[in-house]
This record gives C-alpha cells, sequence and structure tokens, in this order.
C-alpha cells in the first residue's frame, strides 16, 4: 500500500504540465515587470492565489500600486476585468445587476436582466471595507459557489472567476470591517508594503518620464483551469500534512494541547478552510519551485498570508502591540516538524 510518506512519482503529462506553470510563471512576472516595480513577494502570492483558485485580500497604505498589480496581472492572464469602487452608498444590485424594463421590437414591454460588473473573470473589489456589510455580502455567494442568484434565479460566473480586494489599514473612519466570515473566503491577506530606496527611483523615473511598454498575455482562461487541475494532483507526504493540522490547530485557544501563549493572546482561531488553503498554497508553491511534493517550506512560507486574517488577537495581545503576525511566527516555531516531531 502507498503512502504520502513515498509519494508515486507523477505522471510524464503531470511533469510537462508542471514545467509548463513553471515557465507561465517565469513569463508572468517578467510581464508585470514591465509596469510593476518590486513588490515580488506580492506578486508571487497573488499568482498563487490564482493557481489555486481563491481570492486575495489586499491592505497597504495609498499610492502602492495595488490597482496597478492587478490589473496588469488580469492582462498577463488575458482575463476580464472589471473594477467596483466600493463606496458607503453602494447597493448590492450594483454589484450583481439588476431587471430593467425594456421594449422590444413589438412594443410589448418586459424586464431584462442587465448583469452586474461581477460577470467578469477577475474583479477587482476596490476598498472593500468603505461599503456597509449587506453590499459586502452580495460577494459572498459569487466568492464561494461561482454563481449569483438574481430575482430566484441562479446565473453562473464565467471561469476562472477570482475576486481581488483592497482595503486601506490607516483610515478606520467610515469604513466596515470585514464579517470573518467574508474574510475566511479569502486564501490569502496579503501585506503590501512600501518600496526600497533603490525601487522608489525607479518608480519615480517611470511615472514622471516618457516610459511606455505593453503587457503581453501569457495564459488563457482555459490554461488556468487545467493547470489549476495539475496542482491538485501533487501529493503531500504525511508528516507535513500532521505540520499543517497541528499549526491550524493549536491557534484555536479552546484546544486541550494549545499552548499557554495561545490561550493569552487569541480569543478565537483558525477553521478548517485554513487547513485547505495551506495546503493548496503548498501544492502551487511547490510546483513553482520545481517540486512535484510539498515540504514544511512551503508551509512556512505560506503560514502567515494564510492565517493572519482567521486569527482574532485579544485585548491583551493588542494592548501590548503584539500582532497577528507575531503570534503565527511563534506558533510555528512552537510546532515540531518532520525528525523532531518523531523523536518527541
Amino acid at each position: 500500500m502507498t503512502t504520502t510518506e513515498n509519494p508515486p512519482k507523477p505522471q510524464l503529462d503531470d511533469k510537462a504540465a508542471a514545467a509548463q506553470l513553471v515557465d507561465a510563471y517565469q513569463k508572468i512576472t517578467g510581464e508585470m515587470a514591465k509596469f510593476i516595480v518590486g513588490q515580488k513577494d506580492v506578486i508571487e502570492q497573488l499568482l498563487i492565489a490564482v493557481l489555486a483558485g481563491g481570492h486575495c485580500l489586499l491592505e497597504g497604505v495609498p499610492g502602492l500600486a495595488k490597482t496597478a498589480m492587478i490589473r496588469t496581472l488580469s492582462q498577463a492572464l488575458n482575463m476580464g476585468f472589471r473594477r467596483i469602487q466600493f463606496t458607503p452608498d453602494l447597493m448590492p444590485s450594483d454589484i450583481t445587476g439588476t431587471d430593467i424594463i425594456q421594449e422590444s421590437s413589438t412594443g410589448q414591454r418586459q424586464f431584462v436582466f442587465q448583469k452586474g460588473p461581477i460577470f467578469t473573470q477577475m474583479l477587482l473589489a476596490d476598498e472593500i471595507n468603505r461599503t456597509p456589510p449587506k453590499t459586502q455580502a452580495a460577494l459572498l455567494e459569487a466568492m464561494q459557489e461561482k454563481h449569483v442568484t438574481v430575482g430566484g434565479k441562479t446565473l453562473e460566473l464565467e471561469q476562472p472567476f477570482f475576486v481581488l480586494a483592497t482595503q486601506n489599514p490607516i483610515e478606520q473612519e467610515g469604513t466596515y470591517p470585514l464579517p470573518e466570515a467574508q474574510r475566511d473566503r479569502f486564501l490569502f491577506l496579503v501585506n503590501v508594503g512600501y518600496p526600497s530606496r533603490d525601487e522608489e527611483r525607479q518608480i519615480v523615473q517611470r511615472t514622471t518620464g516618457t516610459f511606455v511598454s505593453e503587457v503581453q498575455a501569457v495564459l488563457s482562461g482555459e490554461q488556468i483551469l487545467g493547470l489549476q487541475k495539475i496542482v491538485r494532483k501533487v501529493p503531500v507526504p504525511d508528516h507535513v500534512m500532521d505540520f499543517v493540522l497541528d499549526v491550524v490547530r493549536i491557534s484555536r485557544p479552546n484546544e486541550p494541547d494549545a499552548p499557554a501563549f495561545v490561550k493569552e493572546l487569541i480569543n478565537w482561531g483558525a477553521g478548517p478552510r485554513a487547513c485547505q488553503n495551506l495546503v493548496l498554497a503548498g501544492k502551487v508553491r511547490a510546483v513553482l519551485q520545481g517540486r512535484f511534493h510539498v515540504t514544511i517550506d512551503d508551509i512556512d512560507a505560506l503560514a502567515l498570508p494564510v492565517l493572519r486574517h482567521r486569527i482574532v488577537p485579544t485585548f491583551n495581545a493588542e494592548a501590548e502591540g503584539i500582532t497577528v503576525d507575531d503570534i503565527v511566527r511563534r506558533i510555528l516555531k512552537s510546532v515540531p516538524r518532520g525528525e523532531a516531531k518523531r523523536a518527541l
């Protein structure tokens, strides 16, 4: 009987597809570099989310090219792109669409459904925390079920379909924090940081000069769907799966094995979707690294963007300036791995 400790060798077709994915990744990053300076980790996480079939929430101060990055990614992937600027007066029908009265050639009037901007392949929900929960919830069904229900009718969305949302972490006046249920539907919470000095110099030179470039499409929607299927075939060794389960489960303060610092610093831990997303994202990263099996290094590299929006810190943690990232790093250090676990 074969176990995942000794995973089966991939078929030649799978190997060829994995090699195609690596080649496509390099070409996509090259195309995005024509417009986006730096942000290598952010771009990698965005592509991992796309190839894993998940959604991304990007958080960063204004002016860090979050919108430009997503638009450029849609061009490199040759996907339909729509942008919604979320505002306090935005209604659910502004996202999903609405019935309008239309007069036919015979003079009869009838209701015709006019599709909203959600009927695209890559949807940018800009400043998603600026709209009330009722409108935010309009995205829930689409993100999870890949369809929209309007007037009792279910309408399928074109595949692949991704929601990439942005939010500003510094201006909290007039904002509506995303409900936990909706945050959990994002594969990653990606922190977009400031560029380095050299990167900022390049940005200023490009944007204040005559620089012009054009992004070439690298993949099609059909190819992306095919690569997503290949990624799911990547095996996960038992010790890596155990590591994922240990990391997620000890983030829950009510677990008997949770360390004392977890009970003190975490009010609410990550749910099962965190395990699913860690494993799936780990599979994508493994292939991008040239491997057809997941390692603990893949999980380590992706634990922060997967877990940081699924853990609710206590008041004491916030008062002491301890961030969720700090807590996740501490959890990763506290979980035995590989041979160290077997020795216990």
